[in-house]
């Protein structure tokens, strides 16, 4: 009987490492063609403004993409919408090597943007309809990593060819058209889509506004970095094999400071992490304007940078889940998860404006403007309201930037879902905590 009970768990769990494989080869694809793109537009000429808003096409179709996704999965299912959405993201990437100027790029950036939406609400349902109490910590720990290292391995994958030619398009077209392979081939049964039910903007601001304010700006600050970041370096004059390091060390970071950082939220006030948090990543980004650009200082802050940026989506997720109720969780994470891809959508485009106006290296006082910004703003609300008691705060759970609606539902109910502790405990059983409705 043992054997018998344990042959689900472990489909389950072959399932959740195939879904995984996709999302890396999908990833790594991503990454490589976020870098390529960079450096190629510096390359062609475009100028920082123009080259700001073709990246930002990438944020403007990841808005759009759930919506279109969720319509598709009703219809025909998630084994055939990831089929569709990857082959023509897959189609898109390629083609960028053949229509070389800003307005196609900025529609096929667009068109790739949601395409990525639309995969990630596939792997993001499923991976949901298999998480447990027992294991959602694992399943979000994974994911993260698998998020941030698969993007920061396709970035270091710059060094292997020339910007300028078509390979590294193809390379690129071939690792998202990969990613195929695992999930199509899954035995798995696909779930059916949940998708929340949308909460208030006006109500989430008026409940906790420390949330929302943290995950537009760190939308803004995540926009930049990635869409920016290759640019930045090219115009330095980096060769392509320290672009492809300079580009990678803040996914890296994020693989390395995203546990501690969360585990620390789980014991001391979460406002006061998130103002710390904000504070170091823009103390990195300012001490960055004093190094040489590719430096082995400049690259350690970039890792450090790197490291405190992208924990503050999930900080801002933890202390929103603080105040609501649970049955509002799910809602409140796809509100911030919007605001979020908002932020990233507006702002490559207006720090490129900045450079192309002042210097390169405004690209580093745009980010350390935004987590100024950030920590200012938590300043201001640890003096004038009282904080919550940390015995009442919720399990912290690593939950990315660039997640979706569905992906909301990987953290549904903060009172039934295990914490980190669980990413190391195969056998750790979570426990009813966190404010009670």
């Amino acid at each position: 009987m043992s054997g018998m009970s344990n042959g689900p768990s472990v489909r389950s769990s072959k399932a959740v490492r195939t879904l995984l494989v996709g999302m890396a080869f999908l990833m790594v694809g991503n990454g490589l063609q976020a870098s390529v793109l960079g450096v190629r537009a510096e390359i062609e000429g475009f100028g920082f403004a123009v080259a700001g808003a073709v990246m930002a096409g990438y944020f403007v179709g990841f808005l759009f993409g759930t919506a279109v996704a969720e319509r598709f999965l009703a219809a025909v299912g998630h084994i055939r919408v990831f089929a569709a959405l990857a082959s023509t993201a897959s189609s898109a990437a390629i083609l960028h090597a053949v229509w070389v100027n800003p307005v196609t790029w900025a529609l096929l950036r667009l068109v790739f943007g949601l395409c990525l939406a639309g995969l990630y609400v596939v792997v993001e349902s499923w991976l949901n309809d298999m998480a447990t109490n027992a294991n959602r910590g694992r399943i979000l720990g994974g994911y993260m990593v698998v998020m941030m290292g698969g993007l920061a391995g396709g970035q270091l994958l710059l060094a292997g060819g020339d910007p300028a030619g078509f390979e590294l398009f193809v390379l690129a077209s071939v690792l998202v058209s990969l990613a195929l392979v695992p999930i199509t081939l899954s035995a798995t049964t696909a779930p059916p889509v949940s998708v929340p039910e949308p909460l208030s903007l006006r109500r989430l601001v008026s409940v906790i506004p420390t949330g929302a304010v943290t995950a537009f700006w760190t939308g803004a600050g995540h926009g930049t970095l990635l869409g920016l970041a290759a640019i930045y370096a090219k115009s330095e004059g980096l060769s392509d094999g320290r672009i492809a390091v300079f580009t990678a060390a803040a996914p890296l970071g994020c693989v390395v400071f995203q546990w501690p950082i969360g585990w620390l939220s789980d014991r001391v006030s979460r406002r006061g992490v998130i103002g710390v948090t904000a504070v170091v990543a823009a103390l990195a980004a300012a001490g960055a304007l004093l190094t040489e650009p590719g430096s082995a200082p400049s690259l350690l802050l970039m890792f450090l940078f790197g490291g405190f940026t992208f924990p503050l989506h999930s900080l801002a997720v933890a202390i929103t889940a603080d105040r609501v109720s649970p049955g509002q969780i799910t809602s409140a994470t796809a509100t911030l998860v919007r605001l979020t891809g908002v932020g990233a959508a507006i702002f490559p485009a207006v720090a490129g404006a900045i450079m192309g106006a002042t210097r390169p290296s405004s690209f580093f006082v745009v980010l350390a403007a935004v987590h100024a910004i950030i920590a200012v703003y938590v300043l201001y609300r640890v003096v004038t309201h009282p904080t919550i008691p940390v015995d009442e705060q919720c399990d912290y759970i690593a939950l990315p930037a660039r997640g979706t609606a569905v992906g909301a539902n990987l953290h549904p109910d903060v009172i039934d879902t295990a914490p980190l502790a669980a990413i190391a405990d195969p056998d750790y059983d979570s426990h009813p905590t966190g404010p009670q409705p």
